[in-house]
């Protein structure tokens, strides 16, 4: 098509205004960017993402939902293992009481569970030799633990009629299995827990027996425990936690202060009202501890107590956020 002097006199005119403006711009302009601009100021992402990981809780809402925080220092990561293990009298501290004389039995003067004192009298028995009644007493201090006899039976010469164990200490007998025998040795402290209650007491283990246990295949490694307040029971079962080797640590936290935010290992740092999620790198642990090797200082505040509830907190504040 043959174009007209008019028409190409508007095309050059065009052309040469859209290189003038050009020329004064220096480049053109984006409507994506300037959009982005004006939606996004500068610095506001970086405020949106610091807000989606932190929360603000009173002190007052912090002490109705259990939460407590604590400076971080230095801690103590244990080798340690957990097993089980039986409470068993001491050898050597029971004894049997009998009958010197046959005869009828004429008193009895001790139950089962009875405490008693050497040289008290249990029991009183006529004699078929010289129609006496002497009187039997108990060898040692400690409890009654069975009574073989009945009142007005005849006891033969030689008849146990009571066992008595003195129980103010007792035997706590671990089964240890497989490769945890060879990093167990005596003289590793180890700490008893009775499982009715949950007390514990704490000891040195005493030595490592020879042999293993025929029923379990296990090693028997033994500790003696005070029971003066006669709570911990012979035959019962009972959880302990030896300590075979300790590690120093600079930094530690409680494993109720650790929780996980998108994949990432956190604890939750306070400063007044504001609870921040800061990243950590973590060390070695054990039950109840673990070493931080990077992301916190000594004496910063961290939540050791309802962790999980900030983090909920946070989760709440970063949902609202987004809409």
């Amino acid at each position: 098509m043959t174009r007209t002097p008019v028409a190409m006199r508007r095309m050059l005119a065009i052309l040469l205004l859209c290189a003038l403006l050009a020329g004064c711009s220096g480049k053109p302009a984006d409507p994506a960017s300037a959009e982005d601009t004006h939606a996004h100021p500068e610095g506001e992402a970086h405020e949106d993402e610091a807000a989606a990981e932190s929360t603000r809780i009173t002190d007052a809402q912090a002490r109705a939902a259990g939460i407590v925080s604590a400076a971080v220092g230095p801690g103590t990561i244990a080798d340690e293992h957990e097993v089980q293990g039986l409470l068993a009298p001491v050898d050597g501290r029971s004894a049997q009481v009998t009958a010197r004389f046959p005869g009828p039995v004429r008193a009895l003067r001790a139950n089962v569970g009875d405490r008693v004192r050497a040289g008290q009298p249990l029991a009183s028995i006529e004699s078929n030799l010289s129609l006496t009644t002497y009187s039997i007493a108990a060898p040692i201090s400690g409890v009654v633990l069975s009574r073989q006899v009945q009142l007005g039976a005849v006891a033969a010469e030689g008849q146990v009629l009571f066992d008595i164990g003195d129980l103010s200490q007792l035997w706590v007998d671990l089964h240890i299995f497989g490769a945890d025998t060879q990093h167990i040795t005596a003289g590793v402290p180890v700490t008893i827990t009775r499982m009715t209650d949950g007390i514990t007491q704490t000891a040195t283990l005493e030595r490592v027996l020879p042999g293993t246990a025929t029923a379990s295949q296990s090693t028997v490694a033994r500790a003696t425990i005070d029971n003066a307040d006669g709570l911990w029971r012979p035959g019962a079962a009972v959880r302990a936690r030896i300590v075979v080797a300790s590690t120093p640590a600079p930094l530690a936290v409680p494993l109720t202060a650790l929780q996980s935010l998108e994949g990432k290992d956190v604890v939750f740092v306070r400063e007044g009202d504001t609870y921040q999620a800061r990243v950590v790198q973590l060390g070695a642990r054990d039950a109840r501890q673990v070493a931080i090797t990077a992301g916190l200082q000594a004496g910063e505040q961290v939540v050791v107590e309802q962790s999980y509830t900030v983090k909920a907190d946070i989760g709440k504040a970063g949902a609202a956020h987004e809409h």
